[in-house]
């Protein structure tokens, strides 16, 4: 069993990076563990936790501003905002039923796997909205990057260099957020289309509107595929939006209207994936492609027997399929096809061990990634083979 680090503060951290790197052990690191089986199981002996630094440091309400230490549950700092009537821009999600477990999900967590949910289709990636970070490099130096400010300047923006970095490059310590106002309510118009491709269709149109659509998913059902498109803001502009909305899409098929209560708990579904976690044995798939080559992965998806849905207009599907190399071959030579990338999002560590569970990156970007880890973390010691074989 993988031996347990738990620094208090930002000063055992540091004190375990520098430890390590005096004994040349490499470190598996993590949040409050929730995704431990995401990508490919680390090559550490030792496991290092930012799960003793929590806490909100900053909150400035009037200037859409949150900062908060690394370990902070997702869920206080969710609750910290609704007390002022705002919220997490990016919508992130938990994925505790997908990785079937109950750890809450970390900030650090959520940014170091830069972590969307539905409203990244309109207002950005979680990256887009991380203003500042500190984290510890792989020399047990403390680095702040960015600032607690709108307008900010600072330095390099290591901010986006960290987001998306899965804890390869640095232990992320603190993080600081935009933020904005959540809305007073939201609805969502479902549509009864009969395939993917029409569906797909129905979401671009949505988007395409002037109606400010929020979100966009398709959801196949036993004899036709149901569009989802969702609005959100103040009740009476929601209310007339919708109506319009209804009018522009109303020869793609029957639809009706969800308020907010049902709406909110339908996105909540969308943003954790729900229709995918009923067979604990399915391995889980993430492919970016663009929105009308979505229905294409998606066919060869349902061909192998296995199940989908589509996010983010079309251009984020979700598969659950059988845990086999064949079907994950199959699965990523499909987005590939179709100018996209596929990640083994979840599967027996068998197989996260056996294939490459992201696409392989072309040599020059290989070569600046190489550089990149070499100067933050030159010893090796974050998360060994977490993304690719050694």
């Amino acid at each position: 069993m993988t031996a347990m680090i738990a620094p208090a503060n930002e000063a055992g951290i540091i004190a375990a990076v520098q430890a390590a790197r005096a004994a040349h052990e490499p470190l598996a690191i993590e949040g409050q563990g929730s995704k431990r089986g995401m990508l490919r199981p680390v090559q550490a002996a030792r496991s290092l936790s930012t799960r003793g630094l929590t806490g909100v440091t900053l909150y400035r309400p009037a200037e859409l501003i949150i900062s908060a230490r690394a370990g902070t549950p997702l869920a206080e700092i969710e609750t910290v905002l609704a007390e002022k009537g705002q919220q997490l821009i990016a919508e992130s999600p938990y994925f505790n039923g997908v990785f079937r477990t109950s750890a809450p999900p970390s900030l650090g967590g959520v940014v170091a796997a830069n972590l969307s949910g539905p409203r990244r289709i309109t207002w950005g990636a979680t990256r887009d909205h991380v203003m500042g970070l500190c984290f510890i490099n792989g020399a047990g130096e403390a680095i702040r990057s960015g600032g607690r400010v709108l307008k900010n300047v600072t330095g390099l923006d290591l901010c986006k260099l960290l987001s998306g970095s899965y804890g390869t490059l640095g232990v992320i310590t603190e993080v600081t957020l935009k933020v904005l106002p959540a809305p007073e309510t939201s609805a969502t118009l479902l549509i009864e289309t009969p395939d993917l491709t029409s569906a797909v269709a129905a979401l671009s149109a949505g988007l395409g509107s002037p109606f400010g659509v929020s979100a966009a998913a398709a959801l196949p059902h036993k004899d036709h595929v149901m569009a989802a498109l969702r609005l959100e803001d103040f009740a009476a502009s929601v209310s007339y939006r919708i109506e319009k909305l209804r009018g522009t899409l109303d020869g793609f098929g029957a639809h009706r209207v969800m308020k907010d209560g049902e709406s909110h708990a339908f996105w909540r579904g969308v943003r954790e994936v729900e229709p995918l976690q009923a067979a604990a044995e399915d391995a889980i798939w993430r492919v970016s492609v663009r929105p009308s080559a979505g229905p294409p992965v998606a066919a060869v998806a349902l061909a192998l027997g296995g199940r989908v849905m589509l996010d983010w207009g079309g251009g984020l599907v979700w598969i659950a399929a059988s845990p086999s190399i064949a079907n994950h071959a199959a699965i990523s030579g499909a987005a590939r096809s179709q100018g996209g990338a596929a990640m083994l999002f979840r599967a027996p560590e068998a197989l996260r061990l056996a294939v490459p569970v992201l696409p392989e990156e072309a040599a020059p970007l290989a070569r600046i990634g190489a550089r990149v880890k070499e100067a933050l973390d030159p010893g090796g010691l974050f998360n060994p083979g977490h993304l690719r074989a050694a």
